[in-house]
């Protein structure tokens, strides 16, 4: 073998179905070779052994091939047994051509339950037991408890409750029926096709858009009756789904809020509906129950019962008075340059909040293991210590600059730090020694060392990161608990009410009335502080400043702080997501917060599922309110269920969040035994389109989109990449995939242009984009943005026809994009009006003569509305996320008229430079060749520009009453890491465009003066547009 090259890599990754040559070993000493083909199942070469060895001595000995599972040595170099006997070998990849046969051990269901599990979530299950971690297995014991009670309850509900878990209504936010262009009056009725299963004829029915779904089963039945002089059947029975998809309409809302109705009504399509009957569905319930009773029976088999508590002795952390303090021992694996001192800054936090001053180390020289053997002692006592109280370190360089009279220091900047808890997860306070192994530095804008926000997990990369070994002194015989503050007296508690002046009361309310107020001086805290039951009884959305004020570090305030959030009234979920912040760890703030989280519904929960899972790094301890809440409501609705799935799993490679996440993931794969099939097959198909793309990046020689057609075509690569649910949206069925109409772009990370086709549904290929080398997570968060705003709109009776396409991260720089049909690039559109790259750009005709094209006659003026509208939604979308990067191959146009953004790459205002110099210097994209559509191609038409312009300003207006809500939003997205999001500074732009603090005159006032400068500066947009194409048209 040449040098570093072992194994069977290179093997599997050929493509084709080529013979490869396997030794199998055999439990009675028997030794076979044969040939196998890498698209053989695990299945199919069981029983080519059990062929072969019936000609070998020892055959009887044997026995039944289900007594037997293979064993191989995965690419990992771990032995793997391989359970789930569906897989190919090509996909198995064993390290070398051998497998194993062994006689199968313990539990078949659980063991396959569990490969299933650990191939699914890219973990493996064994990995969280090699942990030998009381909390990792307290919490995996009590998450399958839970999560497996609640799949049994599922498995009880009538089958109407049962489809609202599994088929969750798809809803528009407000059920009026879209006004289209093809103004028919606002009470014409809709013609519906609707189909019986399993029968050929279908009916086109007559129904009001307003009408509950009822009512148009109740027709279809009628005419059914008459047609057939069948028996009458009760409404009741049936429920309607879209054809070829796994969307259903069912009740009580109006048919035109369920957004296929929605659409069909506004594209002016017949909507195609089949009706179902019950026992169908219960058909399905009934399968899946199957599943599931076959793990948990398994399982409750062998459930050991639990161990008794033993008693011991215990004190309470309020006795003690002493300082709180730690030795700090010794590091490992330090690497520094000689003639350095090492130092480490320890602090103490509570949230965001340092508790007392800093504290810092002795020098030591430089060397591998620093030895300090110090005691680090806190300002403040061990009674004081709040329960969430985190213990932060920072090992960092010092240079000692002899020649300068002061000996001044210089810091090295990239300081290793890590995070502990005080306090263990069963509140008690840690004793004797951990070994710390740290994270590398990360950028802060404050220059700081230590990092509070960080993660409290140690770096499971133990071999290559610098440890700190630190000890927790035993200052009692016995544990020192955290006493439960519901058990506290009410002396203890907030005493009388104090008497404030009528200064002291308008003080107040100018404090409250002030979104934008964060920061506060001692005499507003110390006001906040005294009024604190007026803030509850008068100001309740306003928690979070007095929390910000609240001092941690002192008990009988946090005593007095607890009581008062008891009786604090609930607040909306919208308001309460702010309080997930890492600046709020209390343990009853944060279960108070999800208390009022509970009364989101299932739709707003999904619009804030990213945030709520990011948040999750924020969290001290596994077993927390927020994990309990999620998987809670992803076993209640398996919408919520698959986004959940993927977000975490997208971010599984993630060090820091690896274990919780796996964990979390094992629990809801517990919790839902047949997701994990469907999740599965998405997951493979992920893999395959990885390794296409893989494939077609390989620059070794120049690939065509034949080649690419040619792997396709494979029988693995066919099989894997049809019939599965889409990541994108699991209503829609991914059929069949057109190898022959699949192929690459030419953008850097040549993106998978994949189409399929359904032939059950109705209408065009679906087409979804694969991207490999991207982190999707900054789109997801623009899309999820923009999809809020237009919300927000409709519900206020503004529908500015906005394409929020839909967009997900599956993994580590890899995920998938919907494709927008009927649509192209501004300037594919300019350039082909144009010869003249140059000049193209400045081709005022070009949109309205391409929109001409696609809409004749009576057709033009909808297009027109549509791209007016849209144009006014992107307007104020791009100005309030503040996105850059905007040139006219990321503006696209569909043939309907409506514009839409794609390719976020930059927002919050980062905008591109180019020499030093912004290369965007308007606020928002609104060219004269977009104003020439507005106004119908007549320079003279105000009326229409005027409308364009009321549009905007009603768009803007609706989202600066919302301003809260994107903040709190885009605050929580800072746990994700993402480069142009990492601190309140980046948040700052959000809250100047969308003037929070300011009255909606004042906002409205300088919206209209960045109106006018896009307009005025556009033809800076156009020069910026030629450049792009230039060099687009000069590339290689």
């Amino acid at each position: 073998m040449p040098p570093g090259k072992y194994g069977m890599q290179e093997e599997w990754e050929k493509e084709g179905d080529q013979g490869i040559v396997m030794d199998f070993l055999l439990p009675t000493g028997i030794f076979l070779k044969f040939p196998v083909s890498r698209n053989d199942t695990i299945k199919s070469i069981k029983k080519m052994v059990w062929k072969n060895a019936r000609s070998e001595a020892l055959f009887s000995a044997l026995g039944d091939p289900d007594a037997y599972v293979f064993t191989c040595i995965n690419q990992t170099a771990e032995r793997e047994e391989l359970e789930e006997e569906s897989r190919r070998i090509c996909d198995v990849r064993p390290f070398m051509c051998v497998l194993r046969l062994v006689a199968r051990e313990g539990d078949r269901v659980e063991k396959l339950t569990n490969t299933q599990i650990s191939l699914l979530i890219g973990k493996g299950l064994h990995e969280f037991e090699a942990q030998k971690n009381h909390e990792v297995n307290e919490f995996r014991s009590k998450m399958r408890t839970f999560c497996e009670e609640k799949a049994q309850e599922r498995q009880m509900l009538h089958w109407q409750q049962w489809m609202e878990y599994s088929f969750p209504c798809d809803l528009e936010p407000c059920c009026s029926p879209p006004v289209c262009a093809s103004a028919k009056s606002k009470n014409s009725k809709i013609f519906i096709n609707v189909k019986f299963e399993a029968s050929e004829e279908s009916f086109m029915l007559q129904q009001d858009p307003q009408d509950f779904p009822v009512a148009l089963m109740k027709s279809a039945l009628k005419k059914k009756a008459t047609v057939f002089r069948s028996v009458r059947q009760e409404p009741e029975d049936y429920t309607l789904q879209v054809n070829g998809t796994w969307e259903f309409i069912y009740g009580k809302h109006p048919m035109c809020q369920f957004k296929y109705i929605f659409s069909c009504l506004r594209n002016g399509q017949n909507p195609h509906l089949i009706m179902v009957h019950h026992s169908t569905i219960s058909k399905y319930q009934e399968e899946q129950g199957r599943m599931c009773s076959q793990a948990y029976k398994s399982r409750s088999l062998s459930r050991p019962p639990p161990l008794p508590l033993k008693k011991q002795n215990t004190s309470s952390l309020w006795s003690i008075n002493e300082p709180f303090y730690i030795h700090l021992l010794q590091g490992s694996r330090v690497n520094a340059d000689e003639g350095m001192k090492l130092v480490v800054q320890a602090g103490l936090f509570h949230g965001s909040e340092l508790l007392c001053k800093v504290v810092t180390s002795s020098e030591v020289t430089v060397c591998s293991e620093p030895l300090w053997d110090q005691k680090l002692e806190f300002d403040i006592n061990v009674a004081d210590l709040p329960r969430m109280s985190r213990l932060c370190f920072a090992l960092y360089a010092v240079i000692e600059k002899a020649k300068k009279p002061r000996g001044t220091k210089k810091k090295n900047k990239k300081a290793p730090w890590v995070n502990t808890m005080v306090f263990d997860y069963k509140d008690q306070l840690k004793t004797g020694e951990f070994l710390l192994s740290t994270w590398p530095s990360v950028p802060d804008d404050k220059g700081d060392l230590l990092n509070p926000m960080g993660t409290v997990e140690k770096n499971p990369n133990v071999d290559s990161a610098a440890g700190l070994l630190i000890r927790f002194h035993n200052i009692r015989q016995h544990p020192l608990y955290y006493p439960p503050l519901d058990k506290i007296s009410d002396v203890e508690k907030n005493g009388d009410a104090p008497f404030a002046t009528k200064e002291e009361y308008m003080k107040l309310k100018e404090i409250m009335d002030n979104k934008n107020h964060t920061e506060f001086f001692e005499d507003e805290k110390e006001l906040l502080w005294k009024l604190r039951a007026e803030v509850r009884n008068h100001y309740p959305e306003s928690l979070s400043k007095l929390l910000l004020i609240t001092k941690w570090n002192k008990r009988e305030d946090v005593v007095q702080m607890v009581s008062l959030l008891r009786n604090w009234p609930d607040l909306p979920g919208i308001h309460a997501l702010e309080l997930l912040d890492y600046s709020f760890p209390d343990p009853m703030v944060r279960s108070f917060t999800i208390r009022c989280l509970r009364k989101l519904s299932d739709d707003e929960l999904l619009q804030y599922l990213i945030q709520l899972v990011q948040v999750l790094k924020y969290e001290s301890y596994l077993d927390c309110d927020l994990t309990t809440f999620l998987l809670e409501r992803a076993l209640s609705n398996r919408r919520i269920g698959h986004f959940l799935f993927w977000h975490l799993r997208s971010e599984i490679h993630v060090a820091s969040v690896s274990l919780r996440f796996g964990l979390i993931l094992e629990a809801y794969c517990r919790g839902n035994i047949c997701h994990i099939k469907l999740l599965t097959k998405q997951n493979e198909a992920l893999g395959k389109m990885k390794a296409l793309s893989d494939f077609v990046k390989s620059g070794s020689q120049k690939m065509t989109v034949d080649d690419l057609k040619l792997c396709i075509r494979q029988e693995s690569y066919l099989e894997a990449l049809s019939d599965l649910l889409s990541p994108l949206n699991p209503s829609i069925i991914l059929a069949e995939i057109c190898a022959d109409k699949c192929r690459f772009m030419d953008s850097k990370m040549k993106p998978l242009w994949l189409l399929y086709k359904n032939p059950l549904a109705q209408g065009d290929m679906v087409g979804i984009i694969f991207k490999n080398g991207d982190d999707l997570r900054q789109d997801m968060l623009t899309l999820q943005m923009i999809q809020l705003m237009e919300n927000l709109w409709k519900k206020e009776g503004l529908d500015l026809r906005m394409i929020p396409y839909a967009c997900l991260s599956t993994g580590n720089k890899m995920g998938l994009i919907e494709v927008v049909k009927n649509s192209d690039t501004i300037a594919n559109i300019q350039r082909n009006s144009s010869n003249i790259a140059a000049t193209a750009a400045f081709n005022k005709d070009a949109l309205l003569n391409w929109l001409k094209s696609k809409n004749p006659e009576e057709k033009l003026d909808k297009a027109i509305e549509e791209f007016t509208l849209s144009c006014a939604g992107y307007c104020v979308a791009t100005y309030v996320l503040g996105i850059g990067d905007r040139h006219n191959d990321n503006i696209m146009i569909r043939e309907t008229g409506q514009l839409f953004h794609i390719d976020f790459g930059h927002f919050l205002g980062n905008f591109k430079r180019k020499l030093g110099i912004n290369r965007e210097r308007v606020p928002f994209i609104l060219t004269y060749d977009f104003v020439h559509v507005i106004q119908q191609g007549r320079t003279n038409n105000s009326e229409k520009f005027e409308r364009f312009r009321g549009y905007c300003e009603r768009a803007y207006k609706i989202l600066c009453r919302n301003g809260t809500l994107f903040v709190n939003l885009f605050a929580m997205m800072k746990a994700a890491g993402l480069p142009e999001l990492t601190s309140f500074k980046d948040i700052q732009y959000l809250k100047d465009s969308l003037a929070l603090g300011k009255s909606e005159e004042e906002a409205l006032k300088n919206f209209k003066v960045k109106f006018n400068e896009a307009l005025r500066e556009s033809w800076k947009t156009k020069v910026n547009w030629m450049m792009h194409s230039m060099a687009k048209d000069n590339r290689p």
